[in-house]
């Protein structure tokens, strides 16, 4: 295996403009990100793909390596799929979000050894985590993955699924919280660059329903620790009082 880290990082966000440049700690956040996928030993190699020039040179001034994508790409899976493109001599791929700076290295791991956990049937590995409270699982942010005996992904949902018709918060233990990590075969990467949007992923506004409505198999790692993202200008001092603690 060798495994491509790849960091999606975009400059314009409706919510929060320059994120990845946004300065947590005494760094900026892409730099707390590329540390974080560095730790991982299974990976071969970190890349940040970025269409910015600032951030393509903050990379390079804390010694890091960034590649220039196009700049229509309406998400960073489509910006994974250019970089596969140009660096074609890794058999995996690996979405690591660029609004986690706290990542666990182990997260990584955890995902790529799925692939030989399964090696006939997994094609996309991504990793989830336990709810800690009904008020979370209610959260129509915080998207839910129930799973097959063998941690293969049955549905992905923002609402609140299984629905627990005895109202009985304890079998939430059975849903799990999503995380946004994704690692992908090269030849699924380059298959599911090709399908059609989904109506299951129109309704849902969760790509991961096109892998699943075309029949991919995604297989999910429980992992200990969460990772908490970087949505909105608010959440910086929520992770940077993480790090210094």
């Amino acid at each position: 295996m060798r495994a491509l880290g790849v960091i999606p990082a975009r400059f314009a966000s409706t919510r929060f403009p320059g994120k990845p440049l946004a300065m947590i700690a005494g760094k900026p956040m892409i730099e707390w990100v590329w540390i974080a996928a560095k730790k991982c030993n299974h990976l071969s190699q970190v890349l940040v793909a970025t269409d910015d020039e600032r951030i393509a040179q903050t990379v390079a001034d804390f010694g890091g390596e960034a590649v220039m994508t196009r700049s229509e790409h309406a998400s960073g899976f489509d910006r994974i799929v250019e970089v596969a493109q140009k660096f074609p001599d890794f058999t995996h791929y690996v979405n690591v979000q660029g609004d986690e700076p706290l990542l666990p290295a182990e997260n990584i791991s955890g995902a790529l050894h799925l692939f030989n956990l399964h090696s006939e049937h997994c094609e996309i590995a991504t990793t989830a985590v336990p709810f800690v409270s009904a008020t979370d699982f209610q959260n129509e942010n915080m998207v839910k993955v129930v799973l097959a005996h063998d941690n293969r992904a049955l549905y992905f949902s923002r609402a609140p699924i299984p629905f627990y018709r005895k109202g009985s918060f304890n079998g939430v233990l059975r849903a799990l919280k999503h995380q946004g990590l994704y690692a992908y075969s090269r030849q699924a990467l380059l298959q599911l660059a090709e399908l059609d949007v989904a109506a299951l992923e129109e309704a849902e506004c969760l790509e991961q329903l096109r892998f699943l409505y075309n029949g991919f198999q995604i297989y999910v790692h429980v992992a200990t620790q969460d990772s908490p993202g970087v949505d909105v200008p608010e959440d910086i001092g929520r992770v940077e009082r993480l790090i210094v603690r």
